[in-house]
């Protein structure tokens, strides 16, 4: 299915229905782990910034519990029914956040370098491409759901981060975790490239309608 069926414009009364919503779920178990998974990111940070393996282990734990966290709020907020327009605008911004601190940092410990950065930028690009894309369709009153595919992506990325937050560390227990987070990068920057040409595509006829006088 194109994602521009998942591009609808969304009327007044959807606007409050989602506004009540998102007060009475604010505090709910989805909610709270969205909030733990953008907490982490300045831990992950922290952790990285000081360096030396027990840090950067204690770094991959954390990333570990937060992208748990992306499974399970969206898992819960289905199955207990507590969706809510907050939920779905911190969820890919709590992924964003994570993904893109981490690469920063792998960036400038060396782990991510030479051609693999070109694999990071596309991923930051894009996203920074989607958001924008996403904040000017808001102003239309256009929803724009997360699709599976740029769910798979998002999963792809927190695998590959995974693998390369162990780093070296991780090459002293297996060798070639490195070389396989990279080679893991270079394939979800593929599908995030896929994904944000996708939507892109599907928002592109809104971008391009004439304005109403």
């Amino acid at each position: 299915m194109s994602s521009e069926s998942h591009l609808e414009p969304v009327g007044p009364a959807a606007v409050r229905r989602g506004d009540n919503a998102s007060r009475r779920h604010a505090l709910s178990l989805p909610n709270i782990l969205t909030y733990g998974r953008i907490a982490a990111v300045p831990a992950v940070v922290g952790c990285l910034f000081v360096g030396g393996d027990a840090w950067r282990w204690t770094a991959l734990a954390l990333f570990a519990l937060a992208a748990i966290t992306d499974f399970l709020d969206g898992y819960l907020a289905r199955a207990w029914q507590q969706q809510s327009p907050l939920g779905r605008m911190l969820d890919p911004i709590a992924d964003k956040l994570l993904v893109s601190a981490c690469l920063l940092m792998l960036a400038a410990d060396g782990t991510v370098h030479g051609w693999t950065l070109w694999a990071a930028m596309v991923i930051l690009c894009r996203e920074v491409l989607v958001s924008g894309l996403r904040e000017f369709l808001a102003e239309l009153r256009v929803s724009v759901p997360v699709t599976n595919l740029a769910k798979y992506k998002t999963t792809a990325q927190l695998v590959a981060v995974g693998f390369l937050l162990a780093g070296a560390a991780g090459d002293k227990v297996i060798p070639g975790v490195t070389a396989v987070g990279l080679g893991l990068l270079w394939f979800s920057a593929v599908l995030t490239l896929y994904t944000g040409y996708d939507y892109f595509k599907a928002g592109l006829r809104y971008v391009l309608e004439d304005p109403v006088e």
